[in-house]
């Protein structure tokens, strides 16, 4: 189930909801496009504008702890049995979430490294889609290998590409879709809609939960 499409589908919602909410909410910055935060922290950097520069550094290093927390994370549970190591990390991802929903808007950089250390474990612990390499919390690599996948197919016919096609596509409109809702949703009623990525979450926990108790 942790590679099914329908549990990939709510990851993608989610995770373009938490881009949006960062960007309207927490004063610009990106909670997953960390290529974009690289640009703009290395712009303010040379302009020798350093505090502006560190509003997108300390994101970027979340999502690196995030990366390195969720990893470790599956190396030490990999084999448990009574919790999928992969539900325990969307619980703490979660709870996270949930607490940035209480963080006032003079913290908002502190709400943004949460949601950027959040964003790390989710593209880290769920990396493919029925077999295939992705990322929830991303496009340009599904774009990437969704138009090479196209390109296959249209040379050699077979369905199979055509599939793989579908499949990236297929997340990157549902991402489009979770930025869409969220940026409208956090722009018109502020900090509290992260609240709604959490419910996205927990509905990819229970799917999980589902395939066990089967």
């Amino acid at each position: 189930m942790s590679e099914a499409f329908v549990n990939s589908a709510f990851l993608a919602l989610s995770g373009g909801f938490q881009d949006a909410y960062t960007y309207n909410t927490r004063e610009e910055v990106f909670s997953n496009a960390q290529t974009g935060n690289v640009v703009l922290m290395s712009q303010h950097f040379m302009a020798g504008e350093w505090q502006a520069a560190f509003r997108y550094l300390l994101p970027l290093l979340a999502f690196a702890m995030g990366v390195l927390i969720a990893e470790q994370i599956q190396h030490r549970y990999k084999y448990a049995k009574r919790l999928h190591w992969r539900q325990g990390v969307l619980l703490i991802e979660i709870a996270i979430l949930f607490l940035v929903g209480f963080i006032p808007v003079r913290y908002n950089m502190a709400a943004t490294v949460f949601v950027s250390f959040a964003c790390a474990m989710q593209v880290q612990s769920f990396r493919k889609v029925d077999g295939y390499s992705y990322a929830s919390t991303m496009c340009i690599g599904n774009l990437r290998s969704g138009t090479a996948s196209l390109s296959v197919y249209l040379r050699e016919k077979k369905p199979e590409q055509l599939r793989q096609c579908f499949y990236y596509f297929g997340i990157i409109l549902l991402f489009a879709i979770g930025a869409g809702v969220g940026g409208n949703l956090s722009a018109t009623y502020g900090i509290h809609m992260i609240w709604f990525s959490c419910g996205l979450l927990l509905i990819s926990f229970f799917l999980m939960s589902l395939e066990k108790w089967k």
